[in-house]
C-alpha cells in the first residue's frame, strides 16, 4: 500500500512539473496579437482583460494614433489606455472584455480618472454589452460606450482598410442626457434619503 501511495506521488510530481514547464515556454500573448489577424472570437477566447488591452493598444497604434499609451498595471486610476484622436483631444479608455454586461462601476471609474489624466473625453470598450444602469449614468456624464457591435464594426473596417471609419466609430459622440435638477425634481422620480446617515449628521452638529 506504501509503496502504491509513493508510486502515484510521484506520477503526480512529473505531471506537475510537466504541465508547468509547459506554461513557462509558451510565448507571451503580448508578442503574438496582430490587430490584422484577430477576431471577435479570438477576443471572445482571450483568458484575461489583458489580452484585450493589449489588442486595443497594437489596434490604435495601426489606426495611427501615434500618441497612445497603456496605463500602469495595477495603479491605472480607472483607464487602461490614453490617446489622442483626430481632434487632438487627449481620451481616457477602459477596456472590458466581459462574458456578462458592463456595469455602472465602469463608468465611475474611467470618467473619474480623466483628470489624473488631463483627459476631456473618455469611454468604455467592451466585447459585450451594458446594464441600463450603465448607460444611463454614462449618458448623464458624457462617457461613450462601445458595444460588441461597434467593437466588430471597428475591426471589420479596420482589416478592410477603412481606416477612417472605423476612426469615425471610436471618435463618435456619446449618448447624453441633459436635464436641469429642477426637471428632475419636478418629475416624478423619487430620491430616496438615507435617514441614518442624516441622524448621524444631525447627532454630530448640535
Amino acid at each position: 500500500m506504501i509503496i502504491l501511495l509513493v508510486i502515484l506521488a510521484i506520477i503526480t510530481a512529473v505531471f506537475v512539473f510537466k504541465v508547468l514547464s509547459r506554461k513557462k515556454s509558451c510565448p507571451s500573448q503580448s508578442i503574438v496579437i496582430d490587430p490584422l489577424k484577430i477576431t471577435i472570437q479570438d477576443i471572445d477566447q482571450m483568458e484575461d482583460g489583458t489580452g484585450f488591452i493589449e489588442y486595443l493598444y497594437r489596434l490604435f497604434l495601426a489606426m495611427g494614433y501615434s500618441d497612445t499609451y497603456k496605463t500602469r498595471r495595477g495603479r491605472d486610476f480607472g483607464s487602461d489606455l490614453v490617446f489622442t484622436d483626430g481632434e487632438g483631444v487627449r481620451n481616457v479608455v477602459q477596456a472590458k472584455r466581459y462574458s456578462y454586461p458592463v456595469g455602472l462601476g465602469t463608468v465611475q471609474e474611467v470618467y473619474s480618472s480623466m483628470r489624473y489624466y488631463k483627459a476631456k473625453k473618455s469611454m468604455v470598450i467592451s466585447s459585450n454589452q451594458y446594464t441600463s444602469a450603465c448607460e444611463e449614468l454614462a449618458s448623464y456624464n458624457a462617457v461613450r460606450l462601445h458595444s460588441r457591435s461597434d467593437l466588430i464594426e471597428i475591426i471589420n473596417f479596420f482589416k478592410s482598410g477603412q481606416i477612417d471609419k472605423a476612426k469615425d466609430i471610436l471618435e463618435s459622440e456619446p449618448r447624453i442626457i441633459l436635464e436641469s435638477w429642477d426637471n428632475y425634481m419636478n418629475s416624478n422620480k423619487v430620491i430616496k434619503k438615507d435617514f441614518k446617515v442624516e441622524k448621524r449628521w444631525v447627532r454630530r452638529n448640535r
